[in-house]
């Protein structure tokens, strides 16, 4: 596993827990999508950096 993509994970998944705090709070919905779309890019290019698809 390469050191970029263990981060872009591990940001990926801190934001997806921000996103659902949030959304417990009742936070405005606007925030919440945002965190939800940028805990999806990380997660989806941190998993497309691991080595195991080449």
């Amino acid at each position: 596993m390469n050191g970029v993509s263990i981060l872009l994970i591990f940001v990926g998944l801190f934001l997806l827990g921000g996103a659902i705090s949030f959304w417990k709070q009742r936070m405005p919905k606007g925030v919440v999508t945002l965190l939800g779309i940028g805990a999806a890019l990380s997660l989806i290019a941190g998993i497309l950096r691991l080595e195991v698809w080449s």
